[in-house]
């Protein structure tokens, strides 16, 4: 770390623990207090932004107005449950509007260039929530309330999102799949919950071609996500050419997560988050933010935080050397598939 680097702007607010947790539930409050373990040794470089509340306004370019209200209702109850895994309490409709305002309010000020990279550290995530419908522990889509915010209120033409939570992001795929102004890009370990996100899935209509899944079996670690970031995500990113990226940060592809069988390390973060800062450098001026999603191993958040933080503040002219691939290889296997869906658009494809 140089004290010379940007800072990073960070939402992170104590109001994103009241969201509480059935007991033993997963996305429990406590996944907070292991980010600040994360954020601890990079306090000099954070400069926190200040919460607010989504609008209507925003909440409805993504979701209905039922959706809206089914939410709002839960306020008045002291526990509810969406669906088998998705819940809610008194003050989790108040603290999703603050996850999804705040992510806003990120988003628009690195947009503008007001601050240089952003990290939105908020709970409950968003990626699995549907436009009318709250799932996978997400009420609000997060992610896909700022992708629309951005190009509203800002006039940006296209917007990228790339999600690296282990679980595939099916409500901010289907919220973008027919719109060819938002590139949605998945890695993801496959078959697994909620199972969407196959190879296949690439858009729909005149959408078709701006969505990318790039599904990977258990057991892949490092080599394998950087491998797919320089061969697969640059490739089509630089095809697009996005205006701003934003990543739905998960860390539930950690070694240790209970919910998922990856392996990536903290080194492994860190690496994947300096390819994405030097592609964000080359093609949208630098505008990159990154939002939590998932992650529920205590030491996974800790140090998945830390490594994306390290990964931003690191020496912007060192590169990272091309991932090598092996024949045979899971890495081999992956970029194989995709090419046979992407190749024929993105000609680099595979290149690192």
């Amino acid at each position: 770390m140089n004290p010379s680097h940007p800072s990073i702007a960070l939402i992170h607010d104590e109001r994103f623990q009241n969201h509480r947790a059935p007991q033993g539930h997963p996305e429990r409050s406590e996944r907070l207090i292991a980010v600040d373990r994360g954020l601890t040794s990079f306090t000099p470089y954070l400069s926190r932004l200040t919460s607010r509340e989504a609008t209507e306004e925003e909440l409805l370019r993504v979701h209905s107005a039922a959706h809206l209200r089914t939410i709002e209702k839960s306020a008045k109850q002291i526990s509810s449950h969406f669906d088998a895994d998705t819940f809610g309490s008194e003050k989790s409709f108040a603290t999703a509007l603050l996850a999804a305002g705040s992510t806003v309010e990120l988003a628009l000020r690195v947009a503008k260039k007001e601050v240089n990279f952003g990290l939105s550290a908020v709970r409950p995530p968003g990626h699995h929530a549907e436009n009318d419908r709250a799932m996978g522990f997400c009420l609000f889509n997060n992610v896909a309330i700022a992708a629309r915010a951005l190009q509203t209120q800002t006039g940006m033409d296209k917007v990228m999102i790339l999600d690296w939570d282990v679980h595939h992001g099916n409500g901010t795929q289907h919220t973008f799949e027919e719109d060819p102004s938002v590139l949605y890009l998945s890695l993801h370990q496959y078959p697994h919950y909620p199972g969407t996100g196959d190879f296949g899935e690439k858009g729909r209509g005149v959408g078709i071609g701006s969505t990318a899944n790039l599904p990977m079996p258990p057991g892949c670690g490092d080599h394998e996500y950087l491998g797919l970031l320089q061969r697969a995500v640059g490739p089509i990113a630089r095809h697009f050419k996005p205006q701003m990226i934003l990543v739905s940060c998960g860390f539930d592809a950690h070694r240790e997560d209970p919910l998922a069988s990856m392996e990536v390390t903290e080194t492994g973060y860190r690496t994947m988050t300096q390819y994405v800062r030097n592609l964000a450098n080359e093609i949208c001026q630098g505008r990159l933010m990154f939002v939590l999603e998932g992650g529920y191993s205590l030491l996974g958040l800790e140090e998945g935080t830390r490594g994306v933080l390290d990964g931003l503040l690191s020496d912007p002219s060192s590169s990272l050397a091309d991932v090598a691939v092996t024949q045979g290889s899971s890495l081999s296997a992956v970029l194989n598939r995709a090419a046979q869906v992407h190749a024929p658009r993105v000609p680099d494809f595979g290149a690192p």
